[in-house]
């Protein structure tokens, strides 16, 4: 055969393939985007209130809207909305979040710089732990609208999940001086937590409370945070008031649920915290529940359930998560949670693995550099352990679990000098933490 017909040949397999290969991705691309997301059924009693009937009815009319008109604009946005407040309800965010950046994309492609659109689409990223993307897509719509308080609380949320604290506080006292409400005011409570100022974040968040609609969700989820601010703080009394507070507004309440599972475990009633864990995780797809949920089967020595939840805990991070990709609808990053995870079945490799996966994304934050930590010490690597938790501690965070880890590492490392006074702290704090890590720092004082 003749070079230059071998060349021609060539030639066209190449563009055949070319050709197969845009078909293929024009063709995933059209049933992406035709794709339909039904509301799919609520858990439990949730299932029968009439807030629910009402939400459906809500759906098929906006669907409807939608299907008929490409350009409704108008509708697209709510049945976003709606979305991402029903990932909200039920926890089920690798259904609703890509439900809701379809309708985001679908008013992007006709109007880029619609203002609510990118405020949803930053919301769904950091839903997604996609916090980068989340943090440069609230700029764009900062940049439209600065007058609007709520995306400078997006801002907030995106600088403290990158670590920028400094510039989380910035971005919130813009937003509280824009309007104070109960979003604003929580996230000055949750900045005022970080640098360890309770009374004030516990003042703060009061004022959130006290903002909000009693019963609805937004304002329930924030009493909880404020019944959690009081457990951090050891009282006990005034975090049983504030989740049964929300329990009678907002009955099975799953977070408050949590709560009050919480409160059982500190007083060392493990059937009573198990029994509120399952009721809490009967009600809501959440795997910060489950893992809860192990802590207490472990506890209550029924090692072989918690197991089986860890692994199930395990298994849904996992599909949940997928490599980085140019899709914006890819599931949430789970790599943090996925370590400790690990940790818990004694797979601390894999639990080393993922906590060096998030910590490649966003080395600043305090958290992500605890878990680094924290799985190095189970490791025995407490010298490599160090400077992960000196940086966890750099905002002056009085989380008695982190003050109580960050000891236990300075102890094992032979720096005594900064382990004696947070060991201390920790236990004058008289907070909960799991019997085993009291244990250990109880032993550690004694030998100091």
């Amino acid at each position: 055969m003749k070079k230059n017909n071998i060349y021609i040949i060539s030639l066209v397999v190449f563009a055949l393939a070319v050709t197969g290969i845009v078909y293929n991705y024009n063709r995933k691309e059209q049933l992406k985007e035709n794709q339909t997301y039904p509301l799919l059924s609520r858990k439990a009693t949730a299932a029968d209130d009439e807030e629910w009937k009402k939400t459906q009815q809500s759906a098929k009319d906006l669907m409807a809207a939608v299907k008929a008109d490409a350009t409704d604009i108008k509708s697209a946005l709510k049945l976003a909305a709606l979305y991402i407040q029903e990932a909200r309800e039920t926890g089920n965010h690798q259904y609703y979040d890509p439900a809701a950046m379809q309708q985001v994309n679908k008013v992007l492609s006709i109007d880029a710089t619609n203002f609510n659109a990118l405020v949803f689409k930053s919301l769904v990223y950091l839903s997604q732990h996609h916090f980068a993307e989340g943090l440069a897509t609230a700029r764009q719509a900062q940049q439209i609208n600065p007058s609007n308080a709520y995306v400078y609380g997006l801002m907030v949320d995106g600088h403290v999940e990158m670590g920028s604290y400094d510039s989380a506080v910035m971005y919130a006292d813009k937003m509280v001086s824009i309007r104070p409400d109960l979003t604003s005011y929580s996230r000055i409570s949750y900045l005022r937590e970080i640098f360890g100022d309770y009374p004030g974040a516990i003042a703060a968040m009061k004022m959130a409370v006290e903002a909000g609609g009693k019963g609805d969700e937004h304002t329930e989820w924030t009493r909880v945070q404020l019944g959690s601010l009081y457990e951090k703080t050891a009282d006990y009394k005034s975090a049983q008031d504030i989740y049964q507070v929300a329990l009678t507004v907002r009955p099975e309440y799953a977070y408050a649920l949590a709560g009050m599972a919480r409160l059982a475990l500190a007083s060392g009633d493990y059937r009573k915290a198990i029994s509120y864990y399952e009721k809490a995780d009967s009600m809501i797809t959440d795997n910060s529940i489950k893992e809860e949920l192990v802590d207490a089967y472990k506890a209550a020595g029924e090692t072989k359930k918690a197991e089986a939840v860890c692994n199930q805990v395990i298994e849904a991070l996992l599909k949940d998560s997928k490599p980085e990709t140019d899709d914006e609808s890819v599931g949430h990053y789970s790599d943090r949670e996925l370590a400790y995870a690990y940790l818990k079945v004694n797979q601390p490799k894999k639990a080393l693995e993922h906590a060096m996966l998030e910590y490649n994304r966003r080395p600043d934050n305090i958290d992500v550099n605890e878990t680094v930590a924290w799985v190095l010490y189970n490791m025995g690597e407490y010298a490599k352990a160090a400077p992960y938790i000196d940086a966890a501690l750099k905002t002056n965070s009085k989380n008695p679990l982190l003050l109580s880890r960050a000891g236990l590492i300075y102890y094992k490392s032979g720096n005594i000098h900064k382990a004696r006074p947070i060991l201390q702290q920790a236990s004058a704090s008289n907070a909960y933490v799991e019997q085993h890590l009291k244990t250990e720092t109880s032993t550690a004082m004694q030998r100091m």
